[in-house]
C-alpha cells in the first residue's frame, strides 16, 4: 500500500482531553503532521502547545480555521457545539474529523454532511473502535456463518462520573449517558445487525435531566434483537455479546481496546480468537488522512452518521414516552 505522497497537515480544534489519545498517533505517523492547536485563549492554547509539543498555538477557534496551511481539523468540541464548528470549519475549507457523537438529530446529521458536499471536503464521525482488527474480524466472524443465524446483540458502557458539574451532564450541550458512552453500544449493534426498526429505551434522569442511565432495545430486521445500557452511575465496564443460533461472540473490551481478542463459543467449546493489538486513534487519522490525499474512502460517511442519529433519537423519543415503542424514522 502506497503512503500519502505528503503529509495531511492537522489541526486541534480545542485542548479537550480525548485529544491525548488522539496526539500520539497523528505526531508518530508519516501519513499526517500536528502543526496547531487552538484554545479560548492565547494563554491557554499557548501553553496546551508547549506541552504537547506542537508548533502553533491559536488563542481562538477562529483563528485555527483561518490558518491557510491547516488542511484538517479533529474537533473535540462538547457534543452540542459539534455540528455549528463542523460547518464553520467546512465552510473555512477545511477536512473535519468530528469526535462522536457528530449530532443528537438526523437532520442536523443532514445538513453538516451537505456543508461538507457543498464545500467539497470531507467530513468523518469518529467512532474510532470501527478502525480497529477486532471490529473488522467480529463482522467476518459473523458474516462467515461461525455462530449460525444472528438472533441477539448484547452491549454495555458505563463508568462513575462524580462531577455533578461536568459538561456531559449539561443538557445545553447535548450531554447524557446515551450521547457520551451509549452512542458505542448503538454503533456495536448496528455494526453487525444493520438499521434497526423499533426501539424503546428507560432512562433515570440525572439532576439536570439528561440520562444519568438509559437501557433500551432495538428491533432489527429478521427478528433480531439488540439489548444495550450505558451509565455514568455504574462501575466502569464494557462489553459486546453477539449470539445466533449456534453459538456466541463475546468481545470484552469492545470499545476501548487495550486487549484485544474476541470468544467463540459453539457446540460446548471456547476458542479464542487472537486479533492484534493495533492503536484504534492512529488508525483513525491515518485513514482520514489517505482519504484527503484520495488514496481510500474514509471508513465511515453520511449514512453510518445519519443511522446513529436515527436510532439514538428514536431511543430518547422512547423513554420519554415511558418506554413505548416508537418507530427508527429513515
Amino acid at each position: 500500500m502506497l503512503g500519502v505522497v505528503e503529509p495531511v497537515r492537522w489541526g486541534l480544534l480545542s485542548t479537550a482531553r480525548i485529544n491525548a489519545a488522539l496526539i500520539p498517533g497523528l505526531k508518530g505517523s508519516p501519513e499526517s503532521e500536528l502543526l496547531a492547536v487552538a484554545s479560548r485563549t492565547d494563554e491557554g492554547a499557548a501553553a496546551y502547545a508547549e506541552t504537547w509539543g506542537i508548533p502553533r498555538a491559536h488563542g481562538s477557534y477562529e483563528q485555527l480555521l483561518a490558518d491557510p496551511e491547516i488542511e484538517a481539523v479533529y474537533i473535540s468540541l462538547p457534543n452540542g457545539m459539534h455540528v455549528d464548528w463542523s460547518i464553520r470549519a467546512l465552510e473555512a475549507g477545511k477536512h473535519v474529523l468530528c469526535e462522536k457523537p457528530l449530532a443528537r438529530l438526523p437532520q442536523d446529521v443532514e445538513r453538516t454532511f451537505d456543508a461538507a458536499d457543498r464545500a467539497g471536503r470531507l467530513l468523518m464521525e469518529a467512532f474510532m473502535w470501527r478502525q480497529h482488527p477486532q471490529s473488522k474480524r467480529l463482522r467476518e466472524l459473523v458474516e462467515g456463518g461461525a455462530i449460525g443465524e444472528l438472533r441477539l446483540v448484547r452491549s454495555s458502557f458505563s463508568f462513575p462520573l462524580g462531577d455533578p458539574d461536568d459538561i456531559r451532564l449539561d443538557p445545553a450541550l447535548d450531554g447524557g449517558a446515551l450521547m457520551d458512552v451509549g452512542c458505542y453500544c448503538v454503533s456495536g449493534s448496528r455494526f453487525v445487525a444493520g438499521e434497526p426498526l423499533i426501539a424503546s429505551a428507560q432512562m433515570v434522569p440525572a439532576p439536570k435531566g439528561v440520562d444519568m442511565r438509559l437501557a433500551g432495545t432495538l428491533v432489527f430486521p429478521g427478528g433480531v434483537l439488540a439489548q444495550l445500557d450505558c451509565a455514568f452511575d455504574l462501575p466502569d465496564r464494557q462489553g459486546l455479546e453477539v449470539v445466533g443460533a449456534g453459538g456466541s461472540l463475546r468481545v470484552a473490551q469492545p470499545w476501548a481496546i487495550e486487549e484485544p481478542g474476541i470468544e467463540l463459543r459453539r457446540g460446548g467449546k471456547v476458542e479464542q480468537v487472537e486479533v492484534e493489538k493495533l492503536d484504534r486513534y492512529r488508525l483513525q487519522t491515518d485513514n482520514f488522512s489517505r482519504a484527503v490525499r484520495g488514496l481510500e474512502p474514509p471508513l465511515l460517511g453520511r449514512e453510518d452518521a445519519l443511522g446513529q442519529a436515527r436510532t439514538i433519537d428514536a431511543l430518547y423519543r422512547s423513554a420519554e414516552r415511558g418506554g413505548e415503542p416508537v418507530a427508527v424514522s429513515a
